[in-house]
């Protein structure tokens, strides 16, 4: 660790304890303490100083976990016990994993697929921000017959959110389904564009995130990245 010290919530993501968003609200809330200080923004951890979340110690993880999982509908991509007040299926209780692991970036409640999961907060920074373009792939059903209005206003952009989704590739499967490949995650993008043309999504599942596929992995488990998956993932970074 530098001499000067790291910002505390970059020391816990680096720690595989939560992304640095997440760390953020943990300190709003208090639950951070550096040698027995309750922590604020901004605060820096030097090397000795002793670091609790919610009373436990915490200490950067040297091995670098990166899992493919196939989340089910039902679980909530969160570390947390409960959201808005109510207790939650959250992915991390759900892996129940030996180590100190969180999602990188989220996949909403109904729908199922790929979720990567790390200990490495910088590398998930790096995949989730959308400036890099970074591809993401779906298939999904909706509730009637696509047409190709929808299949050209979908890849066009679509104006959700007080924003204007970025242009996407998109391709039908059938009447009632299609594959869509996006390079940005704003909230529940999918369903509110199909909704923008009068579609209710009835199936959503992730199937790629750049260059990790769901491939032959059964709903539930989880499996470790290949190295060579690695070493690809971090080359596209």
């Amino acid at each position: 660790m530098e001499v000067q010290g790291v910002r505390i919530n970059k020391f816990l993501s680096e720690a595989g304890v939560c992304s640095r968003r997440e760390a953020d609200r943990l300190i709003e809330k208090g639950s951070v303490c550096i040698d027995g200080r309750i922590a604020v923004q901004g605060d820096k951890v030097k090397e000795g100083q002793k670091v609790t979340v919610n009373g436990k110690s915490i200490s950067k993880e040297e091995e670098e976990i990166f899992l493919a999982f196939y989340k089910p509908k039902g679980i909530v991509c969160t570390t947390a016990e409960k959201e808005n007040g109510e207790k939650v299926k959250n992915v991390v209780d759900y892996i129940g994993y030996k180590k100190r692991i969180y999602p990188i970036g989220r996949l909403d409640q109904a729908s199922e697929g790929l979720l990567l999961m790390t200990n490495q907060g910088d590398i998930m920074e790096k995949i989730l921000r959308s400036r890099y373009n970074h591809e993401k792939e779906y298939f999904v059903k909706v509730d009637r017959k696509l047409d190709d209005k929808f299949i050209k206003g979908m890849s066009s952009g679509v104006p959700i959110l007080d924003t204007v989704t970025k242009p996407c590739k998109i391709w039908k499967e059938d009447d009632y389904s299609f594959h869509i490949i996006l390079t940005q995650g704003l909230n529940r993008q999918i369903r509110r564009m199909c909704e923008y043309f009068g579609y209710r999504v009835v199936y959503l599942r992730r199937d790629r995130i750049m260059n990790i596929k769901l491939d032959g992995l059964k709903k539930g488990r989880y499996r470790q990245l290949t190295q060579k998956e690695i070493s690809e993932l971090k080359r596209q970074l």
